[in-house]
């Protein structure tokens, strides 16, 4: 094989160095997501000091017994140790630094700087560095000093205030979406920052803000305020002026239908049994199905109480409406669609054993993503490897190192 076909079965990205400085969510998600496209992800996480603290605090996040997110947002990563705190950590990150291609950190803005790791002396080390800074407000403006995580940038984004019932308190969504947001934004400027490097020979910065990317995907939130003075209010599982498209009763669970489309809704009519309501003046165009939303839920819930959640969906194969059941791990790994498209991948752990996780996103027909190694066991575990092979330090270099606290 040649080696542009082994790089090419090692992921797209195969051949690109990675040095990923952030902790917890935002940055090491990005990590993940680079890392899963074949990036060569170096992770610098701190060692313990006198004895005490160390490591990603993700190492320890999790629910249930097994604490397996670390598992997921660590995979294909090799560990290191830092102490960035020092003047001998900070000069191992410019030695690393100096041959790679990107670099990720999630500190409050100003931290990289005080510790002599901002982009100008980064790139003054390497232009063609690329610098991802994941951060809650940016590297800019009057808010850019304030500590800053993922459910602020949500609330400020404009996610938390329409999440949730209207007589409630606005809700989260029981994942961390505004981190996953900015990481995910993060990488497509890291991507787009690669491309814009072929052509000029430099490296940039990549600034993801937390509320930025949440205000990415808040749709027409804001120029509806500014010219109809329209404001998103908590409606619960529908969305207003959308019909239909809720969660169904069913003789024995529940159901979610999607079908506030013209043709869809003719189609779901069909498949009721109800004609008659494709042509009714209240649900026949979208409009009119918005204004008439509720009692429109009404005929279809009385509708899905008579049949199971297996009969409700041939019903829904069958008239070719878009429909799905509300899935939790137990369905996903029991569902032969997750089977064949491989969306779940199998790991094994000395302490945990076997078990599944999503599997890497998305799918190149050529060059695909993959899960290539787990996560790293131990703080430091690849120190000789990285530290020796890629940074040339000796045994006894690192056993200085580490005898100072430096690794």
């Amino acid at each position: 094989m040649t080696n542009e076909g082994a790089l090419a079965n090692q992921g797209a990205l195969a051949g690109i160095r990675v040095i990923e400085l952030g902790q917890l969510i935002a940055g090491p998600f990005c990590g993940q997501l680079l890392g899963d496209m074949g990036a060569e992800v170096i992770k610098v996480e701190p060692p313990q000091v006198d004895g005490k603290g160390g490591g990603d605090p993700m190492r320890n996040w999790g629910h249930g017994e097994a604490k397996l997110w670390w598992e997921v947002v660590a995979r294909n990563k090799k560990s290191v140790s830092a102490n960035l705190r020092i003047a001998e950590g900070q000069e191992i990150v410019r030695k690393l630094v100096a041959q790679a291609d990107i670099l990720i950190e999630n500190f409050k803005p100003g931290t990289m700087e005080k510790w002599g790791l901002g982009p100008d002396a980064l790139h003054a080390i390497n232009p063609r560095l690329i610098i991802v800074r994941v951060s809650g407000y940016g590297q800019t403006g009057p808010y850019s000093s304030r500590a800053g995580f993922g459910g602020i940038g949500e609330a400020m984004g404009g996610w938390r205030y329409i999440v949730g019932d209207p007589d409630r308190a606005p809700s989260r969504m029981g994942v961390s979406i505004g981190d996953s947001l900015a990481a995910t934004y993060g990488c497509m400027g890291a991507l787009a920052a690669l491309h814009a490097r072929e052509r000029t020979g430099k490296g940039q910065v990549v600034d993801s803000a937390l509320y930025e990317a949440v205000l990415q995907v808040m749709e027409s939130l804001v120029p509806e305020y500014m010219v109809s003075d329209h404001v998103r209010q908590r409606t619960g599982s529908i969305l207003e002026g959308v019909s239909p498209s809720n969660v169904y009763p069913t003789s024995d669970g529940e159901y979610l239908i999607g079908a506030n489309q013209d043709a869809v809704f003719k189609r779901l009519c069909d498949a009721m049994g109800r004609p008659d309501l494709a042509v009714s003046e209240r649900y026949a165009t979208h409009v009119a199905r918005g204004d008439n939303l509720r009692e429109l839920d009404e005929i279809i819930a009385e509708w899905t109480r008579t049949l199971t959640v297996e009969e409700l969906e041939a019903k829904m194969i069958e008239f070719s409406v878009p429909a799905g059941k509300i899935y939790r791990a137990s369905e996903m790994l029991a569902d032969p669609h997750f089977e064949a498209r491989e969306a779940l991948v199998e790991m094994e752990h000395p302490r945990w054993g076997t078990y599944k996780m999503q599997n890497a996103f998305p799918k190149l027909s050529d060059t695909p993503s993959s899960v290539r190694r787990r996560a790293p066991l131990e703080i430091g575990q690849d120190n000789a490897e990285v530290y020796g092979e890629l940074l040339g330090l000796s045994a006894e270099d690192m056993a200085g190192l580490q005898a100072r606290q430096a690794i």
